[in-house]
């Protein structure tokens, strides 16, 4: 027996990839994905850093409740990654503790 594609099982059909910048790189994404999936699937983990260790930092609940994943995106910092769904033209960037530098 053939083994079935996790898109196969699970019958989902994305709609065509449109681009996005990380960092300013064009990264391609699928409808529906979140930035973290994105950022996952570029193979990018880490994407911000704490404030006092500069320890890094990525998904970890994947449920919005913990805000390690916290990025920046169309000039929004503290996003939650893994809660919001890219669309065409986005701009992420990773940031560093809270994402407040430059904010008066």
């Amino acid at each position: 027996m053939r083994q079935r594609t996790p898109l196969e099982l699970a019958g989902a059909h994305p709609g065509p990839p449109f681009t996005v910048t990380v960092d300013g790189h064009e990264t391609a994404a699928l409808p529906g994905q979140t930035v973290a999936a994105v950022l996952w699937s570029a193979g990018i983990t880490s994407w911000r850093s704490t404030r006092g260790s500069g320890a890094p930092r990525g998904v970890f609940c994947g449920i919005g409740v913990c805000f390690d994943c916290l990025v920046t995106v169309n000039d929004r910092p503290n996003q939650r990654a893994c809660l919001v769904q890219v669309a065409s033209g986005d701009a992420i960037r990773t940031q560093e503790g809270v994402g407040h530098d430059g904010l008066g």
